[in-house]
C-alpha cells in the first residue's frame, strides 16, 4: 500500500526525484573511489617513499571529497523538498476525502483516528519517503559498489561477504518481521489516546462539575501506558537490531584482519590493499545497515499507509447519481412518501414508513419523545443520509436524483449542536452568503435577536470567534447559527431543536420576525418544547420512528394521545387549550 501510495502522488516530482538519483549516485561513487586512492597512496606513496605521488593522489582525493559533499547536499535538498510535499499532498487528499464523507463514514471511522490518520500517519509516511531519498537510494548503490571495488582489490577475501551479508539479512529479517504486529498496535493505541483526550477537553465542564477529574487522569494514564508497553515492545526489538549488526560487522572486520594479515605476512598482499578491501567491506555493511535502519521504520510507514489508504478508498455513501438532475430547486416543497431509515447493521429501523409535507409558506413542526428519530428525520432531508426506504422529494424529484450542490444550496441548516468556526461574527455569518452586505448581515441579527449583543461587543461584526464558538453562550451560539441560515435566504428552513437555549421571550420574538423571511420558504422544526410548535401549520408526532399523528396544535390534542400526553407534560390543561 505504502507503494500504491508512493507511484500516485510522488509522480508530479518525477524531475526532483531524478536530479536526487543522480545526485546520490555521483556523491556514492565519490565515496567508492575513494579507498582505492587511499590503497595506491600507501603501496606507491608511502612504501616507496614518492612524497610528490603522495601529495598528487592526496589532491584528487579532496576534489573527489569535495565533490561527494556538494552532490550530498544537493541530493538532500531536493529529496527534504520532495517528501514534504509529498507530505503535504497526501495531507490534502485526506482532509478533501473526508470533507466528501457523509455522517455516516464520519461516525463510522470516528473524528480521533480521521485527525491521527491525516496526521500522524501521514507524518510517518512522510518521514520513511525522505529516509529513502536520504538512505535507501544510496545504499544499494554502495552495496554493489562496494562488491565490485572489493574484488578489484582481491578476489581471495571475498568469500567473506559471501557469508557476512546473507548472515545480515536473515537476522535483520527475523527482527523486523517481530516488530511489525507491535507497529500495527502502536498506531492503534495513539487513536485511543487520541480519543479519550478529545472527550476530556470537549467535556472538561462535565468533568469538573461530577469532580471526576481523578477519574478522567486514571483512564488517560490507563491508554497512555497501554501505548507505552506496546512501544516498548517495538523498542526492545529495535534495540536489538543495531547491536546485531554492529556484532556482524566487527567480527567481519577482524575475520578480515586475521585472514588478510596472514596473506600479508606471506607476501601475497599488500597492506594498501588490505587497507582498501576491509574499508569496501565496512561501506558494504554500512551499505546493509542504512537498509536496515530503513526496515525499521518500514513496517510502521506501512501500517500508516493501510490505514490513510482506507480513508482514500472509502467512497460516500451520498454521493450525485452519473445522470443527475442539474435543474435548480425553483419552489423548495418537501415531500417525505415512505420513508424508512436503519443504520447499518442495526437490528431496528431508526424510521419505519413515514409519510411528510412541508409547503412552502407554512411550517412543518416534528415532535416526539427522546429517541424517536427526530433528527434522523431531518437529516434526510438534505441528504446527510439517505433513506434505506421509500423517497424524499425535493420539488417532486428525489433527492438522489438530484446534484449536491442543488440540494444544499436550497437547505438552510441549523443543527441541533451550533457550532461556530474560529473567525469573526461576520466570517461565520457569511458562511450562509459569501457576497452579503454588512447591512443584511445586522438584518440577519436582528432578525434572529442577536443583534442587541452583537453590537455590544467591542468590534461588532468584526469582534473574535473562537474556536467552537467558546466565548459565546449557548443561546448567543444558537442565535448567530440561526442569523447565519437566514442570511442565505434559503427555499427550505431545518431547524433541530435550534431554539432550545432560548428563554420563552426571545423564542417567540425569533419566531414572529422569523416569519418575515420564510414567507415563501418551507420551513421545518423539530423541537421538544410544545411552546415553539404549538402554532406551526402542520405537526407531525413521531413515536418509536414511526408517524402517530399529523395535524394542528387543537387537532393533535384531541385525535392524539402521545402528543397530548408530550403537552401535559409541559403546560396545564388551561394553557394547552
Amino acid at each position: 500500500m505504502l507503494w500504491t501510495l508512493a507511484r500516485t502522488y510522488l509522480r508530479p516530482y518525477r524531475i526532483p526525484i531524478a536530479l536526487v538519483m543522480v545526485f546520490q549516485l555521483v556523491a556514492t561513487l565519490a565515496n567508492l573511489y575513494l579507498p582505492g586512492l587511499n590503497a595506491d597512496i600507501i603501496d606507491d606513496g608511502i612504501v616507496n617513499g614518492d612524497t610528490g605521488l603522495i601529495l598528487r593522489i592526496g589532491g584528487i582525493m579532496l576534489l573527489v571529497t569535495v565533490v561527494q559533499m556538494v552532490c550530498t547536499i544537493i541530493a538532500v535538498y531536493y529529496g527534504a523538498r520532495t517528501a514534504m510535499a509529498f507530505g503535504r499532498d497526501l495531507r490534502a487528499a485526506v482532509f478533501s476525502k473526508v470533507e466528501t464523507f457523509a455522517a455516516q463514514e464520519v461516525a463510522r471511522f470516528g473524528a480521533p483516528t480521521l485527525i491521527t490518520r491525516s496526521t500522524n500517519d501521514v507524518q510517518q509516511i512522510q518521514m520513511v519517503t525522505f529516509m529513502v531519498f536520504v538512505l535507501l537510494v544510496a545504499a544499494p548503490i554502495m552495496c554493489i559498489g562496494g562488491i565490485v571495488m572489493a574484488l578489484r582489490q582481491d578476489v581471495g577475501l571475498s568469500w567473506l561477504i559471501a557469508v557476512v551479508i546473507p548472515v545480515l539479512v536473515v537476522a535483520v529479517g527475523f527482527i523486523i518481521s517481530r516488530m511489525r504486529p507491535y507497529f500495527r498496535q502502536m498506531q492503534a493505541k495513539i487513536d485511543v489516546i487520541n480519543r479519550v483526550l478529545r472527550e476530556q477537553i470537549m467535556g472538561i465542564q462535565v468533568i469538573r462539575a461530577f469532580v471526576k477529574g481523578e477519574y478522567e487522569r486514571n483512564r488517560f494514564e490507563a491508554a497512555n501506558h497501554e501505548y507505552r508497553d506496546v512501544a516498548i515492545k517495538a523498542g526492545q526489538w529495535m534495540a536489538l537490531m543495531f547491536p546485531t549488526v554492529m556484532l556482524v560487522m566487527n567480527a567481519s572486520s577482524v575475520a578480515v584482519l586475521w585472514f588478510g594479515g596472514h596473506r600479508v605476512a606471506d607476501g601475497t598482499l599488500e597492506v594498501g590493499t588490505l587497507t582498501a578491501y576491509l574499508t569496501y567491506l565496512i561501506q558494504i555493511l554500512m551499505s546493509v545497515m542504512m537498509a536496515t535502519f530503513m526496515f525499521v521504520m518500514l513496517p510502521r510507514a506501512e501500517v500508516s499507509a493501510d490505514r490513510v489508504q482506507e480513508v482514500l478508498a472509502t467512497d460516500s455513501s451520498v454521493v450525485s447519481a452519473p445522470d443527475a438532475d442539474t435543474t435548480p430547486v425553483t419552489l423548495g416543497r418537501v415531500d417525505l412518501v415512505g420513508v424508512s431509515f436503519s443504520y447499518p447493521e442495526a437490528e431496528e429501523p431508526v424510521l419505519c414508513d413515514v409519510d411528510l409535507t412541508a409547503q412552502p409558506g407554512e411550517t412543518t413542526a416534528i415532535i416526539g419523545s427522546t429517541g424517536s428519530g427526530k433528527t434522523t428525520l431531518l437529516n434526510l432531508v438534505p441528504r446527510l443520509f439517505d433513506a434505506t426506504g421509500g423517497q424524499v422529494l425535493l420539488d417532486g424529484v428525489d433527492v438522489r436524483r438530484r446534484a449536491l450542490p442543488q440540494v444544499w444550496g436550497a437547505m438552510g441548516l441549523v443543527p441541533q449542536k451550533a457550532l461556530l468556526f474560529t473567525g469573526t461574527v461576520a466570517t461565520n455569518l457569511r458562511m450562509g452568503d459569501p457576497d452579503a452586505t454588512d447591512a443584511q448581515l445586522w438584518e440577519a441579527l436582528e432578525i434572529a435577536q442577536a443583534r442587541d449583543f452583537v453590537e455590544a461587543m467591542p468590534e461588532g461584526l468584526h469582534s473574535p470567534i473562537a474556536q467552537g464558538g467558546t466565548n459565546v453562550s449557548g443561546g448567543q451560539r444558537q442565535r448567530l447559527a440561526i442569523a447565519r441560515a437566514i442570511v442565505s435566504r434559503p427555499l427550505v428552513y431545518l431547524f433541530d431543536d435550534s431554539f432550545s437555549a432560548l428563554d420563552f421571550a426571545t423564542d417567540a420574538a425569533l419566531r414572529r420576525d422569523l416569519r418575515t423571511v420564510t414567507a415563501d420558504a418551507a420551513v421545518i422544526i423539530v423541537a421538544q418544547r410544545v411552546s415553539t410548535i404549538r402554532d406551526a401549520d402542520r405537526i407531525v408526532v413521531l413515536d418509536e420512528g414511526r408517524v402517530v399523528g399529523t395535524g394542528t396544535h387543537s387537532a393533535l390534542m384531541d385525535s392524539c394521545e402521545t402528543y397530548r400526553e408530550i403537552v401535559l407534560s409541559q403546560l396545564t390543561e388551561q394553557e394547552a387549550a
